[in-house]
């Protein structure tokens, strides 16, 4: 959430204190009225960070900007994305965004994207291995669910395949289940300061026996406008095979994104999970051939967790893997097999017990041996009111939607085409306990990529995730980006001014 937005929350909040003990001490409170509903107002400005997407010369990648049109927003506004501008200090290992002549600066007044009007994507793309990170923000009727994804094809080499993550908003924790330090791995963590003080940052890493002894990834200074990746083997001379990555922020803010990059199986980036009680991870590809369930609990009590499918027909157990244990400060990892079994799925994990926050991601295989490729699907949020997926494109896209406790209707709406075409919707009836690859819609005429936005109407909660495909030289390279609430909407509290509080 951007400070704009803390702080509207923050002074209507005040206001509303104050209003509230008006109420209680000015003459005749016992019949004022009732407190009025708070209202669903849209964000006025949203910054989002990019990673700096590889490091390969055989890298190809595009960008992906896409608003929708949001009731209320203001008549005004603008957004763009362009390059972080200073040079990371190199002392943890990571390249600078600085260009090779040292004009990083110039090169970054220059945007990368400058969208047009809300409800039309814009696209850019760039290619080889020096594109930097970039730095996004967009205000007034661009700012509510304002989405970026960026998406990289690079054909041969370590994480070679299809590579997909959404740009996200800076914060000061962010948890990475999955990561790995094994010799076939080359994993970065990637740290982004969109502000204009620099951003002091603790990387920790968890394996299977706890916290990994380092004393590299404390007090990491990530410069102003900068962004600095981490390779996560210089932080420790264990070699694990499952690692969560733990990214605290001591002073200021950052954007975080792991990238995940294998020499046989491809890669993919890992977005950061939140810690809950109960999980769900939605839309594993019917045809995954391997699912590993990553799980870390950050607190001092030991977690027991009840695995289960939503698929098609409703809820199922894993045979062999019906719970899990979750040793507190570990990293727990479970092997499911192809657990779908040719069907849509997703997993559900709630707990045996009492419940305990834990954190949960899927490291998902495609493909037979010596042609495989990897994606990363952390749990998420519900979509909520509403979530938007940047970047379809009609049969390399598969919607994945679940309800795992109560049956849902929603609305998914295709965007006019980035060069072309009108938007088309569909409403669609999730059953509980079931998910769904749906049939998305496709924008009439369409041209170029598009954009779908799912809504919830009625029941629920909804989780979903997008798929993108692309098969080259017979590798199923693929990613998934799941789709949470892209909080476009705040709650602002009524409140009316009330001066006989200052009579006292």
């Amino acid at each position: 959430m951007n400070r704009t937005t803390l702080s509207l929350i923050a002074g209507t909040a005040a206001l509303a204190a104050i209003t509230g003990v008006a109420s209680l001490t000015a003459p005749g409170a016992s019949g004022a009225a009732p407190a009025k509903a708070a209202a669903e107002l849209p964000v006025e400005r949203t910054t989002l960070l990019c990673p700096a997407p590889s490091t390969s010369d055989l890298a190809d990648t595009s960008y992906t900007s896409y608003t929708p049109v949001t009731k209320g927003a203001g008549g005004a506004g603008k957004a763009r994305l362009q390059a972080a501008t200073e040079q990371s200090d190199g002392a943890t290992g990571g390249k600078g965004t600085k260009d090779k002549k040292g004009k990083g600066k110039k090169a970054a007044d220059k945007p990368v994207l400058t969208p047009k009007e809300p409800g039309t994507p814009v696209t850019g793309d760039t290619s080889g291995a020096d594109a930097p990170a970039l730095i996004g923000t967009a205000e007034g009727k661009f700012a509510p669910g304002w989405t970026v994804q960026e998406t990289t094809e690079v054909a041969a080499g370590t994480g070679r395949g299809l590579q997909g993550v959404n740009c996200s908003a800076a914060d000061t924790e962010f948890w990475f289940p999955g990561a790995s330090t094994v010799a076939t791995r080359t994993d970065y963590v990637h740290l982004t300061n969109p502000d204009d003080s620099a951003a002091v940052v603790d990387v920790e890493l968890y394996g299977k026996d706890g916290a990994l002894k380092s004393t590299v990834g404390e007090g990491i200074t990530v410069p102003p406008h900068s962004s600095d990746p981490l390779l996560l083997s210089t932080l420790t001379d264990e070699k694990q095979t499952d690692l969560t990555v733990h990214v605290n922020v001591r002073s200021g803010r950052v954007g975080a994104a792991v990238q995940a990059l294998d020499d046989k199986t491809g890669g993919d980036w890992l977005a950061a999970t939140e810690p809950a009680g109960s999980l769900v991870l939605p839309g594993i590809p019917k045809d995954a051939t391997s699912v590993r369930l990553i799980a870390f609990t950050p607190g001092d009590t030991d977690a027991d967790l009840k695995v289960r499918l939503a698929s098609p027909s409703g809820l199922i157990t894993p045979a062999g893997n019906e719970t899990l244990h979750v040793r507190a400060g570990m990293t727990s990892a479970v092997d499911l097999g192809a657990v779908t079994r040719g069907e849509a799925g997703s997993l559900v994990l709630t707990p045996s017990a009492r419940a305990v926050p834990v954190v949960a991601a899927l490291q998902v295989v495609r493909g037979k041996t010596g042609k495989q490729e990897t994606a990363f699907l952390p749990a998420t949020v519900p979509v909520g009111t509403r979530a938007t997926s940047a970047d379809n494109s009609g049969k390399g896209s598969t919607l994945s939607i679940t309800a795992p406790t109560g049956t849902a209707q929603v609305k998914v709406t295709a965007s006019a085409g980035s060069d072309g075409g009108s938007p088309v919707s569909k409403t669609y009836t999730v059953k509980a306990g079931t998910t769904q690859d749906v049939e998305a819609p496709v924008p009439n005429g369409a041209k170029g990529t598009y954009a779908l936005t799912v809504e919830t109407l009625s029941g629920g909660p909804v989780y979903a995730s997008r798929t993108l495909s692309a098969t080259e030289g017979g590798v199923p390279g693929f990613t998934i980006q799941t789709l949470p609430d892209d909080r476009g909407l705040v709650s602002v509290p009524q409140a009316d001014e009330d001066l006989s509080v200052l009579q006292k």
